[in-house]
């Protein structure tokens, strides 16, 4: 039998287009490894949204071509640096057989059928509940829209995968119901920005909505939505939130910066007293949300007055999670040609600066955390015999772990009450209770 793998880059709504492929190709009839080395076939599924991102799936793509010396018959890249670079992939690197497009399952489907030469099931399309889950059997991410109608200026996902597109409301309840009857009982839903589902398609914000007819799904333990814009945080949405025990207390919320002149050259569409405002508003109504935040440092023209005020609102505010991105000069967006870029060297010492207070934040934060009873997800065993979950405070890869000290033998996948006993930077330590 051909023998395929799919190596998937970038964020989650990619690694989702990832295991809709998978899927496909399941129930075309071919073979899915995990060792690239073992494949006939291996799909490169890229990500092309800041300039780190590019080189890797590029390093990637070279790296997989080499294994065409061992035997391996055809290398497809797809994904959006397919999509954004499809003619100087197909000059610069030809080790690759074809470039498909984002979604472009036909063309990718095609080229392995004429090249395995074996006969196949005639399918070529699939539904999201029908995809090949790569994440743990316990969760699962729902894509509830696909593109972005935001256009911030130095953001290119618009340009490669289009205006904002929702699914229906029955479309994601039927694959909800689908992947819950096989055991997941986390669901994450994303979106480039979730707060905007359902502008497009119902003329008005249906998250709340879309979260509150999930939750009345049987085996659904836990909700999570994550990138939901500031501006799209309604009263109803925080309702949900505060009064339905299914929705996790977590707003993934990206700010991107906090003074007015930086967000207005961003194209964003909040100011910095509305992002206070909003955040007030939810530990006013929800005491236990945890706040996430995405920060750019760096953007064309930031001087060091603006930078030490988004340091400042940093300490003010102590969110619980946070990340850093230095701009990336991408070209066919807007910021491209502004002026007074930024130098590589100050966007790096910017970054560690935040994210070294950050830490100071979040090992104080966890500290407080210290006799509070939390909820565990357990996700795995370490070689020394610890156990390790997540709570809801903590979003699958970029946040932190519970580590479990227990003499009991605990189930993968299940949710034990938990103590917190000890706190590290990032991480909490618990006791099963």
């Amino acid at each position: 039998m051909v023998k395929i793998a799919v190596v998937s880059l970038g964020c989650n709504k990619n690694l989702v287009d990832s295991e809709m492929i998978l899927g496909l190709l399941v129930k075309r009839g071919y073979e899915i490894v995990s060792n690239e080395e073992e494949a006939d076939f291996v799909i490169v599924n890229t990500c092309a949204f800041i300039h780190d991102a590019k080189q890797e799936s590029v390093n990637k793509i070279i790296e997989i071509g080499k294994l065409k010396e061992k035997g391996l018959k055809g290398l497809i890249v797809t994904g959006c640096l397919a999509k954004r670079y499809e003619k100087e992939i197909k000059e610069s690197l030809p080790e690759v057989d074809i470039v498909a497009g984002i979604n472009d399952y036909e063309s990718i489907i095609d080229y392995i059928d004429k090249k395995s030469k074996e006969k196949v099931n005639d399918i070529k399309e699939i539904t999201f509940g029908e995809r090949v889950r790569s994440t743990p059997p316990y969760t699962a991410y729902v894509k509830i829209a696909d593109g972005c109608d935001n256009c911030c200026t130095y953001c290119v996902i618009p340009y490669l995968r289009g205006k904002y597109k929702s699914r229906t409301i029955e479309d994601v309840l039927e694959e909800v119901k689908t992947i819950t009857d096989e055991g997941v009982t986390e669901i994450i839903l994303t979106a480039q920005d979730t707060s905007y589902y359902g502008l497009d398609i119902y003329k008005e914000r249906k998250l709340a909505e879309l979260i509150e007819k999930i939750s009345k799904i049987p085996n659904v333990h836990w909700i999570r939505f994550q990138y939901s814009y500031p501006e799209g945080i309604t009263d109803e949405l925080l309702n949900v939130v505060k009064n339905n025990k299914k929705v996790l207390p977590y707003f993934d919320i990206p700010i991107q910066h906090c003074n007015d002149l930086v967000l207005k050259h961003m194209g964003r569409h909040t100011n910095k007293k509305e992002i206070l405002d909003l955040i007030a508003k939810i530990k006013e109504e929800i005491p236990n949300a945890t706040l996430r935040t995405s920060l750019i440092v760096g953007f064309p023209g930031e001087t060091e007055e603006q930078f030490n005020e988004l340091l400042e609102f940093v300490k003010k505010v102590k969110f619980d999670r946070l990340g850093v991105f230095t701009y990336s000069k991408e070209e066919g967006t807007p910021a491209y040609k502004l002026d007074n870029q930024v130098l590589q060297k100050i966007k790096k010492e910017r970054k560690n600066i935040i994210m070294a207070e950050q830490q100071k934040i979040s090992l104080e934060k966890n500290r407080e955390k210290i006799g509070s009873l939390v909820e565990v997800l357990v996700e795995g065993k370490l070689p020394n015999g610890t156990f390790f979950g997540r709570t809801y405070e903590d979003s699958p890869e970029v946040d932190g772990f519970a580590f479990i000290e227990t003499e009991k033998e605990l189930l993968i996948g299940e949710y034990y009450m938990c103590k917190v006993i000890g706190a590290k930077e990032y991480d909490i330590i618990v006791e099963v209770i």
